[in-house]
């Protein structure tokens, strides 16, 4: 049985994740399997936690076969021979990676990656999207507050904190539930009701995002019954969230004017023109939680945003991009922001976006690692994962020819690199090589 290693993450000074819990390695420990834990000032979990759970904590992870991790190695840190496990961000051939794929090549290591460990549908085991919802919507309420104080409007989101400022999420929630016993209690200003928070996307981070939305007294529409809240006469109430999710068919439409079908649409999209504009009018808040390339329409563009202002018709405050594709489906997140600097902010009389909260204009959320701001809730979903597969991990022999090698299926499809050579599934990838060099 080869010995596992936890390495620290060193992307960036805001990375607090872990691949294991504490009381997960203990579960390895009784099980027989060595833990190496790599000592680290700033993981959510504490040394002491870890060798309390039976890992041994060391100053590095040469006697280890396998290593863990989250974020992408420094190719400075790869070390020869060994077995790694993280998101590496490679299968797109993504340019800023190939150095270190190629590194790993070189090295004769072997590489996992935790994007590409799928169940025999393809839906992925290791996944951070619900987190990123979570701590997304954290943030977009904050945000929303900030936003709001800047107008001179103050309501209970006024003393939000970002996600990374509470204990956990569970913390986080305790606070927004307080909020919204205030808005209960008190209503919201007039010049904000109806408040409506539109979700673009019903996916897992749509979920997480939800999740968080639900603790405020939330009733939720259809966007079909959007214009009837906004009617003459509407009972919109001052006590009550309004919630939307948008589902692709309010996104887009046909350009013949034929019916929409999803296959249709993800098939063949450009025979499909953009249509989500229409909601946005009514939005207070937009959170984006949709994949998106740009084969398919936007959802928001700076000229609709300026032709709303100029209508005298944006209330729009704040945008959680939380998918945060840049120059993407939000056309105004120019760049993905950080937690110390978390969000833009677009003046559409200026047609300018700005690093800075205060003035005029939509505040947009763009932090591309939100799942690291709620670390403790997103270090444990890796081990339970791959709970039923951390043996065959620490057991595993690069050795073997990969095809004869024994390997759980869904550790098989991730392997895109073993023993210093692309899998034949991942071959596509030397073209990216070579194009880097």
């Amino acid at each position: 049985m080869g010995i596992l290693g936890i390495r620290k993450e060193d992307k960036s000074r805001w990375e607090r994740r872990a691949p294991l819990a504490p009381d997960q390695v203990e579960v390895l420990r009784q099980a027989g399997i060595e833990v190496l834990v790599e000592s680290s000032p700033h993981r959510i979990y504490g040394d002491g936690e870890y060798a309390q759970g039976g890992g041994h904590v060391v100053t590095g992870l040469e006697r280890s076969d396998v290593i863990l991790g989250i974020k992408e190695v420094p190719v400075a840190r790869l070390l020869p021979g060994k077995t790694y496990v993280f998101f590496s961000h490679t299968i797109k051939g993504q340019a800023h990676n190939m150095p270190m794929l190629r590194r790993l090549m070189e090295l004769g290591c072997t590489l996992i990656d935790y994007e590409r460990i799928v169940d025999g549908k393809g839906r992925r085991l290791v996944f951070f999207g619900y987190h990123a919802g979570v701590a997304g919507m954290i943030d977009t309420l904050w945000l929303l507050g900030r936003r709001l104080h800047e107008e001179g409007i103050e309501t209970p989101l006024a003393g939000m904190r970002q996600a990374f400022g509470y204990e956990d999420s569970q913390d986080a929630c305790r606070a927004i539930s307080l909020a919204g016993e205030a808005i209960t209690r008190e209503g919201l200003p007039l010049s904000l009701v109806p408040l409506v928070v539109g979700f673009a996307g019903y996916g897992n981070v749509s979920r997480g995002a939800q999740f968080v939305l639900g603790h405020l007294p939330v009733r939720e529409l259809s966007p079909e019954e959007l214009p009837g809240l906004f009617a003459s006469g509407s009972a919109a109430d001052s006590r009550t969230v309004y919630k939307v999710v948008f589902k692709e068919q309010h996104q887009a439409e046909r350009i013949d004017g034929g019916p929409f079908a999803l296959d249709d649409y993800y098939g063949n999209p450009q025979e499909y023109r953009g249509i989500f504009e229409r909601w946005v009018p009514w939005l207070s808040v937009l959170v984006n939680c949709i994949y998106w390339d740009e084969r398919y329409p936007r959802l928001l563009t700076r000229a609709f945003l300026k032709q709303l202002h100029v209508q005298g018709r944006l209330r729009l405050r704040a945008v959680g991009d939380i998918t945060c594709d840049i120059d993407g489906s939000i056309e105004m997140t120019t760049e993905a922001t950080n937690q110390e600097r978390p969000a833009l902010r677009f003046d559409p009389a200026a047609d300018t976006v700005t690093r800075e909260v205060s003035g005029p204009g939509v505040g947009i959320l763009a932090v591309d690692n939100l799942p690291a701001e709620v670390p403790r809730d997103a270090t444990r979903h890796p081990g339970e994962s791959l709970k039923p597969d951390l043996g065959a991990l620490a057991a595993l022999d690069p050795s073997f020819p990969f095809e004869s090698a024994p390997l759980p299926p869904e550790i098989r499809r991730a392997v895109i690199v073993w023993n210093g050579r692309l899998t034949p599934e991942y071959e596509y990838l030397e073209e990216h090589l070579r194009l880097r060099r």
